[in-house]
């Protein structure tokens, strides 16, 4: 039987399941996976995580090193964010460069880490002009079981509020905690029909029109959002998506970033 008519089968079995008000795994339409966070697994990392989203698992690791500045920004320290995608992790992963949902998902990462305000880049300058810290934040994807962006924003803050700066390894003084200022979220939701649907997995999200991404910070403001998907979205469904998705935001913080 081809991709396409099983791909038919699966978007029918699933909207029918949606009109009874059910998903195939039993859960509540804004309800999350079990979520596990462990910290400080790679011993050479300066900070890291293992996010494990039901199924999906994603590793983030933290690299600090001293570089020179931007040009437009000679007093702040530098923030460089990569993807990469295991093609032991899904079948549709290849190797190579990064693909559109690699690059994609950098993207979303790094988004809600600098525009949160997360880290205070101010205090990461060395020498104004002249050298900087540089933080390299690279999410490797173990196991794509779906919500992929809510795993690596998770794992990327997580990592990023347990990293040290290594200044001693640089001659630099003393290493010291990374300023962390905020705490960013993101939340992930796709459509079906009427019905919203949050933290969806492989099946709901091959067969969702649309998927929108909210990251908010820990009061509770939107520092960004992102689209996915050819499907149009109302402007209530935005909205009926924000309000849960600072709920569920809310929620993870007290739970797993002690916030």
């Amino acid at each position: 039987m081809s991709d396409v008519v099983m791909a038919e089968i699966r978007k029918d079995y699933l909207y029918h399941l949606v009109l009874k008000g059910e998903r195939a795994d039993g859960r509540r339409f804004d309800e999350y996976r079990d979520i596990v966070l462990e910290t400080g697994l790679i011993r050479k990392a300066d900070g890291s995580a293992l996010v494990k989203l039901g199924k999906t698992q994603v590793m983030v690791g933290v690299k600090i090193q001293p570089g020179e500045p931007f040009s437009d920004t000679p007093n702040k320290g530098v923030i460089i964010t990569n993807a990469e995608l295991v093609p032991l992790a899904s079948p549709s992963f290849e190797p190579g460069p990064p693909n559109e949902v690699g690059i994609e998902l950098a993207r979303v990462v790094d988004r809600g880490v600098r525009e949160s305000g997360a880290i205070d880049l101010e205090a990461l300058c060395i020498t104004t002009g002249e050298k900087v810290w540089i933080i390299f934040i690279d999410v490797h994807i173990l196991d794509d079981c779906g919500n992929l962006m809510d795993a690596s924003s998770l794992g990327a803050i997580a990592a990023l509020m347990t990293a040290k700066v290594p200044a001693a390894q640089y001659g630099l003084g003393e290493d010291y905690p990374l300023p962390v200022k905020d705490v960013p979220v993101a939340t992930t939701a796709v459509e079906f029909g009427d019905a919203i649907i949050f933290d969806p997995d492989t099946d709901e999200e091959s067969v969702a029109d649309t998927k929108l991404t909210v990251i908010t910070t820990a009061d509770g403001s939107i520092c960004g959002m992102q689209k996915s998907g050819p499907g149009s979205i109302s402007q209530d469904a935005i909205h009926r998506i924000v309000d849960i998705a600072c709920e569920r935001a809310k929620e993870i913080r007290e739970k797993f970033l002690e916030v």
